[in-house]
C-alpha cells in the first residue's frame, strides 16, 4: 500500500467521487457492523452450536486473526491487481462467507466461516480506503471523505449494536450472519458501475512467506492460550506449550523474513521509530483490553441478569454515543494539548472505569456500577483513538503512509484476538475454581436435558479476572504512551503537516 498517495495534489478531481464515496461507505459501515452485531448475538451461538466456553471466543478471534493477519497483504493486492477489482472481490466473498456463517452446523464449520470472513475483509477494507485517497485529491475534500469514515466507524457500532439485538430476538441469530449478503450484493453491483478502476505502477511483488509467518504464528498464540483452558494441565499441558513455543519461532521468523526481503510486507523502518512504534503498542494493548470487556459484559447482561439480546444491546449504547460525543471535544483540544497527554489521560481513566467493572454482582445494579464504567472507558477511548491514529503517521514518508495506516488497524486486530484468548482463559480459570468452592446449579438446555453448569456467582468471579487483566493492559497502554510517544506540542504541529491527510483503516 506504499503508492497510495503517488497521485500528485493537483490532479483533476473524480467527477464521480461522491457516488463512489456513498458506495464504499455503505462496505465500510457493514464491516462496522459485523463486529458489534456478532457480540451481542454471540450468546446465543454458543448455546445453538453448542460451543464450549473455552472456545466461544473463536467466534470473534477466528475473525479477528484473519483480518488483522492479512490486512497489510490485502493492501498491497489491491494497490497492484486492482482497487476497483479488490473492491467488489472482497464484498462478493464476504457476502459467500457470511451466507456460510448463518448455515453453520456445528462450531467448526461456524469458526471457518469467520475466518473468511475476516480474509476478504482484509481485502474489502484497504481496497475501499485506498479508493477514496485515489478520488479525493484536494486536502480539505479528502478529510471530509475520511470524516465520513470515522462516523461511520461510532455510528455503525451502535446500529450494529441494537441491529443485533432486533435479529437475535426476532428471526434468529442466523440472520446475524445473513443480513451482510444482501447489502454487500447491491454494494458490488452499484460499484461496477460507480467506482473507477485504479492500480498502481510497478512490477506486483506481494510477501507471501511473510504473510503466512505472521498468520500462523498469532494462530498458533490464540490456540495455545485456549488450549491452556481446555487441558486438565492448564500451562504446563505439552500441547499448549508446544504452540505458545512455536508461535515466538514463527513470529521472530517473520521480523527475519521481513529484515530481508526486498519488498516486506512490513518495513521495519515504520514501526522502528519510536513515536510510531509507541502508538503501535498502544493500540495492541488496548485492543487486548478492550475487546474483552464487550464479550464478558455481554454474557453478563445476557447469561447472568437474563437481559434478551435486544436489551443488551441497547444498555451497551452509552459506550458508543460517548466517544462519539467526546470524539468532538478531543478534535478541538488535540491542537491546543498535543496528543500524549490525552492518549496518558484517556488510558488512565478507561483503566479505572475497566477497574470499576470489579463491583458487579449477580444482582442488576447496571445503573449504578455498569453504565459508571462503560462512561468512563469510552470518554477514556474517545482521548485515545484520535491522537494515536495522528502520532502513529508521524515522521511517516508518503511511499508508507498506505501500509502505516493499515499497520494501526491490524494492531488493534490483532491485540484483540491475542488478548481476547488469553483473557478468556484467565477469567474461564477463576470460573473453575470457584466452581471447585461453592458447586454448580442445574440448567434445562434448548433440547429439554438438564445440564449441572457454573452459577451466577462463579460466573462473575470469571468475569472480575477478565476486567481486572483488561485494566491491566489498559494501564500498560498508558505506560506505553508516557514512555514512548515523547512527542512535544510544537514538534507534532510541525509534523502532522504532512501526514493530516493518510487514511487509518477500520
Amino acid at each position: 500500500m506504499a503508492e497510495l498517495h503517488a497521485i500528485p495534489e493537483t490532479s483533476a478531481p473524480d467527477p464521480t467521487r461522491w457516488r463512489m464515496l456513498a458506495v464504499i461507505a455503505v462496505a465500510q459501515l457493514m464491516i462496522i457492523l459485523d463486529g458489534s452485531i456478532v457480540n451481542v448475538a454471540l450468546p446465543h451461538i454458543q448455546e445453538a452450536l453448542s460451543i464450549s466456553d473455552a472456545n466461544r471466543q473463536w467466534v470473534v478471534t477466528a475473525y479477528t486473526l484473519a483480518f488483522g493477519g492479512l490486512l497489510l497483504l490485502g493492501g498491497r493486492i489491491a494497490d497492484y491487481w486492482g482497487r476497483k477489482r479488490t473492491f467488489i472481490v472482497g464484498l462478493l466473498g464476504f457476502a459467500a462467507a457470511s451466507a456460510l456463517g448463518g448455515l453453520a452446523p456445528a462450531e467448526g464449520f461456524m469458526f471457518a466461516a469467520r475466518g473468511l470472513q475476516g480474509m476478504f475483509a482484509a481485502l474489502l477494507a484497504p481496497a475501499a480506503l485506498s479508493l477514496v485517497t485515489v478520488a479525493f485529491t484536494e486536502p480539505h475534500e479528502r478529510a471530509k471523505a475520511f470524516g465520513v469514515f470515522g462516523a461511520l466507524s461510532g455510528g455503525g457500532a451502535a446500529i450494529g449494536l441494537i441491529l443485533g439485538g432486533l435479529l437475535t430476538d426476532g428471526p434468529g441469530w442466523r440472520w446475524v450472519m445473513w443480513v451482510n449478503v444482501p447489502i454487500a450484493l447491491v454494494t458490488a453491483v452499484l460499484a461496477v458501475g460507480i467506482v473507477r478502476e485504479s492500480r498502481s505502477d510497478g512490477h506486483p511483488s506481494y510477501d507471501i512467506p511473510g504473510a503466512l509467518l505472521a498468520t500462523s504464528g498469532l494462530l498458533a498464540l490464540v490456540y495455545g492460550f485456549t488450549r491452556v483452558s481446555e487441558a486438565d494441565a492448564g500451562w504446563a499441558d505439552p500441547l499448549a506449550i508446544g504452540c505458545l513455543s512455536a508461535a515466538a519461532v514463527l513470529i521472530v521468523a517473520f521480523v527475519a523474513v521481513e529484515r530481508r526481503v526486498a519488498n516486506p510486507l512490513l518495513p521495519l523502518r515504520i514501526p522502528a521509530h519510536p513515536i510510531r512504534g509507541g502508538s503501535y503498542l498502544t493500540f495492541l494493548l488496548v485492543g487486548a483490553g478492550l475487546f474483552a470487556m464487550f464479550l464478558f459484559l455481554s454474557y453478563y447482561m445476557q447469561g447472568v441478569l437474563g437481559y434478551s439480546a435486544l436489551r443488551t444491546g441497547l444498555h451497551f449504547l452509552p459506550f458508543s454515543l460517548g466517544i462519539i460525543l467526546a470524539a468532538g471535544l478531543v478534535a478541538r483540544v488535540l491542537p491546543v494539548t498535543g496528543p500524549r497527554p490525552l492518549m496518558v489521560g484517556g488510558l488512565a481513566v478507561a483503566g479505572t472505569g475497566m477497574l470499576m467493572l470489579l463491583r458487579i454482582t449477580p444482582q442488576d445494579q447496571y445503573w449504578t456500577h455498569v453504565l459508571p464504567s462503560l462512561v468512563m472507558i469510552s470518554v477514556g477511548m474517545a482521548f485515545v483513538f484520535i491522537p494515536t491514529s495522528s502520532t502513529a503517521l508521524i515522521g511517516v514518508q508518503p511511499r508508507d503512509a498506505g501500509v502505516a495506516s493499515a499497520l494501526l488497524n491490524t494492531t488493534q486486530q490483532v491485540g484483540g484476538s491475542v488478548g481476547l484468548a488469553l483473557l478468556s482463559t484467565l477469567a474461564l480459570a477463576s470460573t473453575t475454581r470457584s466452581v471447585e468452592e461453592i458447586g454448580t446449579v442445574e440448567r434445562t438446555m434448548p433440547d429439554g436435558s438438564v445440564a449441572q453448569v457454573p452459577g451466577p456467582e462463579s460466573l462473575v468471579a470469571g468475569f472480575h479476572t477478565g476486567f481486572l487483566w483488561g485494566a491491566v493492559l489498559l494501564y500498560l497502554g498508558m505506560l506505553s504512551a508516557l514512555l514512548l510517544v515523547r512527542i512535544r506540542k510544537a514538534d507534532y504541529h510541525a509534523n502532522v503537516q504532512d501526514t493530516e491527510s493518510a487514511p487509518a483503516v477500520g
